[in-house]
C-alpha cells in the first residue's frame, strides 16, 4: 500500500484519483540550462511525501539537491553543480575538485580517495607511465553516467521510482572500473536507497578505493545540532594537540557558522548492529528534523566526519570509507587495499532516512545507542588505533 495525505491507497485507488502518478510523485527527466551548470542532465524524484531531491546525471548520478517538506537536507555549496566538461582535474595541485564540490552526495573513488598523492602504476604494464597522481578525491565524480533507465515500477501495491546508469572511469594504460549505480526511494517513504557496484571491466590488476562525501546543510545543521553515531573510538583528528579545543566546537554538538573556520575532520570506529549496520545521524531537535544514514559495516568499515562550519560554505559531512583516513600509499603499504582483477567487483548498499519529527529522531538515537554509546567529552583523545581491515 502507498501511504499518501494521511491514508493509504492500493494502486488501484490512487489510479482512480488521477490521470498519471505525476500527480503525486514521480521520476522527471529534467536539464540545467544556466551558468556553471548548464547542459548537466538531472533526474527529479519527489515521493509524494514530501521528499524531493535530484540525481544528476551528468555527474556520476549524485545526488543534488534533498529537501523534506520545503526544508533543505542537502548542502549547497558556492561553487554550484558545475557541469563536468568545466573540471580541471589536476588544477591548483590537485585542489581543483574543490570547485565542483557541491550536493547532498559525492562519490569520491574509484581508484583513490583522500588528498593528493602519487602511487606506483606498475600493474598497468606500461613502462612510460611509472606513476599515477591523483587529486583530491578521485575522478570518479566528475564523470557522467550513461543513463539506463528510470521511472516507476508497481510490485503489487507498492510503488518504487528508479534510475539506475554506469559510470566509466577509464583509460588505455591504466584502469578501466564501472561504476553501475542504482538509486530507488518508495512513493509515500522518505528514504533513498543506493545500490552501488564497482566491476573491474578491464585486464590489469587494478586498486579500488571508495568514499561517500554526504554533506548535510542548514536547517538540520544549524546551532545545537547534534552529531549522533555508535563510537566505540575516536581514531584520529586533523586538529588534534595544541589546536583541538581552538575553534570551540567538539565532534558531537555543532556551532552556528563561524568566520574564519578551519576545517575539522575526524576518523571514528563505529560499531555495527547484528545484521551489520552501522548507522549516524544529524538532529536538530530545535525543528524536529534529522537525516540518518545506514551502511553496512563489512563494505564501508571506516567513517570520517567532517566539519566545514565556515560562514558561507556551512556543512557536516558523514563520510563512509572502504578505507582510513591514512590514504592511498598507506593502504598499499599496510595490505589493505582493495585489488580488483577482471571480472571482480564490490557492492555498496546505504539508506539515506529523513527524520521527520521527534519520534523519528528517538528512534533513530535508539538504534544507535542499541550499538553502542558514544564519547560524552567534545573533545575525545584521538587514539591512533587504526584497525586492521580487508583487501586483497
Amino acid at each position: 500500500m502507498v501511504a499518501l495525505n494521511g491514508r493509504t491507497y492500493t494502486r488501484r485507488e490512487l489510479a482512480e484519483r488521477a490521470g498519471m502518478l505525476s500527480q503525486f510523485a514521480g521520476v522527471r527527466l529534467m536539464e540545467l540550462g544556466d551558468g556553471v551548470e548548464r547542459g548537466i542532465r538531472m533526474l527529479e524524484f519527489r515521493t509524494g511525501s514530501g521528499l524531493r531531491f535530484t540525481a544528476l546525471i551528468d555527474r556520476a548520478l549524485d545526488i543534488a539537491d534533498c529537501e523534506f517538506k520545503g526544508q533543505a537536507i542537502g548542502w549547497n555549496s558556492p561553487a554550484g553543480f558545475r557541469h563536468p566538461g568545466l573540471h580541471e582535474y589536476e588544477g591548483e595541485g590537485g585542489l581543483a575538485w574543490a570547485r565542483s564540490f557541491s550536493g547532498l552526495l559525492v562519490t569520491c573513488g574509484l581508484d583513490h580517495i583522500l588528498f593528493m598523492n602519487e602511487v606506483p602504476a606498475d600493474t598497468y604494464v606500461y613502462s612510460p607511465k611509472a606513476t599515477v597522481s591523483h587529486s583530491l578525491h578521485g575522478r570518479v565524480g566528475t564523470i557522467p553516467a550513461k543513463l539506463s533507465g528510470y521511472g516507476e515500477e508497481w510490485r503489487g501495491d507498492e510503488c518504487v521510482l528508479w534510475a539506475e546508469g554506469i559510470v566509466q572511469q577509464s583509460a588505455v594504460f591504466g584502469e578501466d572500473l564501472h561504476l553501475i549505480r542504482r538509486i530507488e526511494a518508495d512513493v509515500g517513504g522518505n528514504e533513498i536507497r543506493i545500490s552501488d557496484r564497482v566491476v573491474n571491466h578491464g585486464f590489469y590488476k587494478t586498486p579500488h578505493m571508495y568514499c561517500y562525501h554526504i554533506n548535510v546543510g542548514h536547517p538540520v545543521l544549524d546551532q545545537g545540532s547534534r552529531y549522533l553515531a555508535p563510537i566505540r573510538d575516536v581514531v584520529w583528528a586533523a586538529h588534534a594537540g595544541d589546536n583541538y579545543e581552538k575553534q570551540g566546537v567538539g565532534y558531537r554538538t555543532l556551532s552556528a557558522p563561524k568566520l574564519d573556520f578551519h576545517e575539522q575532520v575526524w576518523q571514528h570506529e563505529l560499531g555495527a548492529d547484528a545484521e551489520g549496520k552501522q548507522f549516524v545521524a544529524l538532529v536538530n531537535d530545535r525543528l524536529g528534523l534529522g537525516f540518518e544514514v545506514a551502511t553496512d559495516k563489512a563494505q564501508f568499515p571506516c567513517l570520517y566526519e567532517w566539519q566545514n562550519l565556515q560562514a558561507g560554505q556551512y556543512a557536516l559531512g558523514i563520510e563512509p570509507s572502504t578505507n582510513h583516513v591514512l590514504g592511498n600509499n598507506a593502504a598499499r603499504e599496510r595490505g589493505e587495499m582493495i585489488w580488483l582483477q577482471h571480472g571482480e567487483e564490490r557492492r555498496y548498499d546505504s539508506t539515506f532516512r529523513i527524520l521527520d519529527g521527534a519520534a523519528d529522531i528517538a528512534a533513530s538515537e535508539a538504534r544507535i545507542r542499541a550499538i553502542s554509546g558514544q564519547p560524552a567529552d567534545e573533545y575525545p583523545a584521538p587514539s591512533g588505533n587504526h584497525l586492521k581491515i580487508g583487501g586483497r
